[in-house]
């Protein structure tokens, strides 16, 4: 077995974190070869590739693995993590005895502006942003149907898998992440009766972008980008997904309980 290993948190000034040194032992000490990497590494002949820090550091090393189809381990050393939750502890005896399932998760694509040089998917969400004072109206049509427009901070186009991030936070509903759909989710929306929206994850949407601002934020997951006042983006499901290692004894229920106190209420106590 061949392991590459992309740190985001767990450096120290003296080296790595303790609990990561331990992790990459217990890997060297079942013979396991072991290649702590940078971004843009060649993957060829790695059979893992361990994402070590928060969700921030999976979202950087998700781009490797579609690229690579190898598949994805988040190593939690953050403070919440979602895509990053396993304890470093559990990692090694779990991939070495084979005790999890390597799961499919979709990416998301765009279609942008021409002239505009951005990789362009991401694995939690699309948004686009106000850039300066001046109120957003965002333009959305769903396989072609045209919806109301939005007025708002922004909007944000967000997987399955991405409805415990920027979309929760902005009053999204939590999606379980083998749920086949989108959401669209307003960020501060200036419309008293808008909600958000479940879509299929078969529907191409498009946003055409409008303020008295020149430019509007757009954003793929942590990367962004300027667009012009007018622009228009058309997203979809790509045709590859994100493989992406949940361990056996990982459970989304139990981590929405323990990272976000879901259901936190004196008669559930048991």
């Amino acid at each position: 077995m061949k392991v590459a290993v992309y740190i985001g948190i767990g450096r120290t000034g003296d080296g790595l974190d303790a609990r990561v040194e331990k992790l990459l032992a217990d890997f060297r000490d079942a013979g396991t070869e072991v290649c702590v990497i940078d971004e843009g590494v060649d993957l060829t002949g790695c059979d893992f590739l361990l994402s070590i820090g928060g969700d921030g550091t999976f979202l950087a090393a998700s781009a490797m693995s579609v690229q690579s189809g190898v598949p994805v381990v988040g190593v939690n050393l953050g403070r919440v993590g979602f895509l990053s939750e396993n304890r470093p502890e559990v990692v090694a005896e779990a991939l070495l005895s084979g005790d999890y399932v390597v799961e499919e998760r979709s990416v998301l694509e765009v279609s942008l502006p021409d002239g505009n040089v951005f990789w362009p998917y991401a694995f939690n969400e699309f948004t686009v942003h106000r850039s300066g004072a001046a109120m957003l109206g965002v333009d959305v049509d769903i396989d072609g149907v045209s919806l109301p427009t939005y007025w708002a901070d922004g909007l944000i186009l967000s997987t399955s898998s991405g409805s415990t991030a920027y979309s929760l936070s902005a009053g999204g509903p939590i999606v379980l992440p083998d749920a086949r759909v989108l959401t669209l989710t307003p960020i501060a929306p200036h419309n008293l009766n808008i909600r958000p929206l479940v879509v299929p994850d078969s529907a191409t949407v498009r946003f055409r972008v409008h303020s008295r601002d020149a430019k509007v934020v757009f954003t793929a997951d942590n990367r962004s980008l300027e667009v012009s006042d007018g622009a228009e983006m058309e997203m979809r499901v790509a045709q590859f997904s994100l493989k992406r290692v949940r361990l056996n004894c990982s459970d989304f229920i139990n981590a929405l309980t323990e990272k976000l106190f879901w259901g936190e209420d004196v008669r559930n106590i048991k």
